[in-house]
């Protein structure tokens, strides 16, 4: 079936990231692209369906990440914290309180997402996949408005990783209630899988061939894209060369950009670049990216940080491990 939009012959030759840098600061790195913008005025202003796939990890608008707790925290002046900074006789690692927005709090996150679905759908090809990090606590609230934005849900992925969250006693009470856990400790974290619609009549093998979207890349040995992957928290080294509050690790990250582009081309953006390492993974599997950040400190952490990342591992076999 022939369909409208491929009569201009134009979709095969739009991939190129410098024709979506428009009038903004950007950093060329490899065959990636780094803009300083926000993600909502780039989404919306780029030609209609010009990317193939979006992998990203928002902030959610939650209080611990404004900037203004971030310094304090930094500063050793307070700012808000998931537990106490020191309990029990010894001191523990701040980290994100989801469970602090009230009401009002999370309906500005539903609205914010639809929002966002709405110019993610103008940026998407037909097809084009959109994997974006969740916490079980606001997961199904963000997953229900994508949907409302327009976005197709596709499944859940679940990353394993055991992390400090949930399993203490409740607070205030450890000694009156020391076998009491407020919540389950947390061992995994949800990957919301979502895909522009294909248009009317449209099946998969029609959308491959016209945008290249449709489908997820199997893996090197013929296997299919599962939705489950072991990983570890993000190591120190990766930390050290990029210091954001919520980075990846680039093993789980280079095996969600490949299974982006089923055919192994087009281009990736990840709106909520942080200190970019979605684009270094791209880099590190060879295929383009575009990073979009609006804070300056995270947008410069980027530009020194891709491609170190992208250069780890290299050589030792781990990435085709993780892959296969």
């Amino acid at each position: 079936m022939k369909h409208a939009s491929a009569e201009a012959g134009i979709f095969a030759s739009q991939s190129n990231v410098l024709d979506l840098k428009l009038d903004y600061r950007t950093q060329e790195i490899g065959q990636s692209l780094l803009i300083h913008a926000d993600c909502f005025e780039w989404l919306g202003r780029i030609p209609e369906s010009s990317l193939h796939a979006i992998v990203t990890d928002p902030p959610y608008g939650v209080k611990e990440y404004d900037f203004d707790q971030l310094e304090k925290r930094a500063n050793g002046n307070g700012g808000i914290w998931r537990i106490p900074p020191s309990f029990d006789g010894h001191v523990r690692s701040p980290l994100p309180r989801f469970t602090a927005l009230n009401p009002k709090e999370r309906q500005a996150v539903r609205r914010f997402f639809v929002e966002w679905a709405k110019v993610s759908l103008h940026a998407l090809r037909p097809g084009g996949h959109l994997f974006i990090a969740s916490n079980t606590f606001l997961s199904q609230m963000v997953f229900e408005a994508l949907v409302e934005g327009g976005l197709e849900y596709r499944g859940m992925l679940i990353r394993t990783v055991r992390t400090l969250r949930g399993g203490d006693r409740p607070k205030n009470f450890e000694e009156e209630f020391p076998d009491v856990c407020s919540m389950p400790r947390g061992c995994y974290e949800p990957w919301g899988i979502f895909r522009k619609p294909l248009l009317p009549g449209m099946k998969v093998g029609d959308c491959l061939r016209e945008f290249q979207t449709g489908g997820l890349r199997r893996r090197p040995d013929g296997n299919p894209f599962e939705d489950f992957i072991e990983s570890a928290r993000t190591p120190k080294l990766e930390r050290e060369l990029a210091n954001h509050p919520s980075i990846k690790p680039q093993l789980f990250l280079r095996q969600l950009v490949f299974a982006a582009l089923p055919l192994g081309e087009g281009i990736i953006a990840d709106p909520f670049m942080g200190s970019g390492s979605t684009v270094a993974a791209a880099e590190a599997m060879k295929l383009k990216c575009i990073g979009v950040e609006r804070h300056v400190s995270y947008f410069d952490m980027a530009t020194q940080a891709v491609q170190p990342l992208s250069l780890l591992y290299r050589g030792t076999g781990i990435i085709q491990h993780q892959l296969i």
